[in-house]
C-alpha cells in the first residue's frame, strides 16, 4: 500500500481584511489591508499535504463559477490530484469573510455553497478508484453525513482515519468509533468533552474523556503552546517553537496536513505531533490560508535551527 493520502473537505475562496481589531456588533472599523486566496479547511489540509511531500488526492465540490475554477487551476499548480473534484452547476463556490487582528487572532463566517452539497455517493465513486489510499483526512465543512460515510468506507478497506472536527458539533461523538486519530482545538476539545482547557493537564483531562467515548488517538492542538497527545492511553506534550504570529487563519489546517503526511510514512505519533507543530508554528508567521503553508524544506531547516 502506498502513501496516498486522501483529504474530503470543502474548498472556498478566502476575502481577508487585516485591521487593528475585530469588529464588534454594529461597529465599522475603517482601515486595513485586503487580500483573496482560495482557502476551505479540505482544501489547504490538501495543499499542506502536497507541499509537505505528500501523495494526495482532494473530494469536493465547487460551483460552476470563477472562484471554483481558480482554485481547481491552483490546485494542479500544487500537484494536488483534482480527480476528485465535481463541479455543482445549481450552487455558487464556497466563500469565507476573514478578519484578522493585530495580534493574528481571526474572526471567519463561511458560506458554503456546493460545499453543502457534497454526498456520500460523490465520495464513493472516487474513492472506490484509489485502492492505493493509506489515510483519510476529513474535517466538518461539508455535510456530517457525508463525512460518516467517507470514514466508514476507508476504515472498511483498511485505511487510517485522521478527523479534524472543525468547526466542532454536537454530532461528532456519534462517529468516535470510525476515528484513529482526532485533532481538536483547545474551543473544540472543551465542547467534545465538557472539559474547560486552561493549562495542560486540563488538556490532558479533555483528551481522556474524548479517548474514553472511543477514539485511540487524540491530539489536542494548544496554538502557542504546541499539542497534547494521548495515544494509547499514554500522555505527552509536544511543544511548538516560539515565533510572532502574525495571521493563525490556517495553522490547523496545515497542522492536519503534515501529520497525515508524517503518519502516512510511518513515524510514530510523537514524531508526526512535533512535525506538524513545526510545520504550523511556520504558517502562523505568514498572512493569508493556501498562501502560508510552508513547503517541507522550511520545516527541515526550521527543525534543524531548533537543535
Amino acid at each position: 500500500m502506498s502513501n496516498r493520502i486522501i483529504v474530503v473537505g470543502s474548498m472556498n475562496m478566502d476575502m481577508v481584511v487585516k485591521t487593528s481589531h475585530i469588529p464588534q456588533p454594529g461597529e465599522t472599523v475603517l482601515g486595513g489591508s485586503f487580500l483573496m486566496n482560495p482557502g476551505g479547511k479540505g482544501a489547504n489540509q490538501a495543499v499542506a499535504v502536497a507541499r509537505l511531500g505528500g501523495n494526495v488526492t482532494f473530494i469536493g465540490k465547487i460551483g460552476d463559477d470563477i472562484f471554483g475554477k481558480q482554485s481547481s487551476q491552483l490546485f494542479d499548480e500544487e500537484g494536488v490530484d483534482t480527480n476528485g473534484i465535481l463541479s455543482d452547476s445549481d450552487s455558487p463556490s464556497g466563500i469565507a469573510l476573514i478578519t484578522v487582528d493585530d495580534r493574528g487572532e481571526n474572526s471567519i463566517v463561511v458560506a458554503p455553497g456546493a460545499n453543502a452539497h457534497l454526498e456520500p455517493e460523490d465520495v464513493e465513486k472516487v474513492l472506490g478508484t484509489y485502492a492505493d489510499a493509506k489515510i483519510l483526512l476529513v474535517q466538518l465543512e461539508i455535510p456530517m453525513h457525508t463525512v460518516e460515510f467517507a470514514s466508514r468506507h476507508a476504515r472498511q478497506r483498511g485505511m487510517q482515519v485522521i478527523l479534524n472536527p472543525a468547526p466542532a458539533n454536537h454530532a461528532v461523538p456519534n462517529m468516535f468509533h470510525l476515528v484513529d486519530i482526532i485533532t481538536p482545538n483547545i474551543h473544540e476539545a472543551e465542547m467534545l468533552s465538557g472539559v474547560r482547557i486552561t493549562d495542560i493537564p486540563s488538556a490532558r483531562q479533555a483528551a481522556d474523556v474524548i479517548h474514553s467515548q472511543g477514539v485511540k488517538h487524540v491530539i489536542v492542538t494548544l496554538g502557542k503552546g504546541g499539542a497534547v497527545l494521548l495515544e494509547d492511553g499514554v500522555f505527552s506534550h509536544i511543544p511548538a517553537p516560539v515565533v510572532e504570529t502574525v495571521d493563525s487563519t490556517a495553522a490547523g489546517d496545515v497542522f492536519n496536513g503534515a501529520l497525515a503526511v508524517a503518519v502516512a510514512e510511518g513515524k510514530g505519533l510523537t514524531e508526526a505531533t512535533a512535525f506538524a507543530c513545526r510545520a504550523a508554528s511556520i504558517a502562523v508567521t505568514r498572512m493569508g490560508a493556501q498562501s502560508s503553508i510552508p513547503f517541507r524544506n522550511e520545516v527541515l531547516l526550521s527543525s534543524m535551527a531548533q537543535r
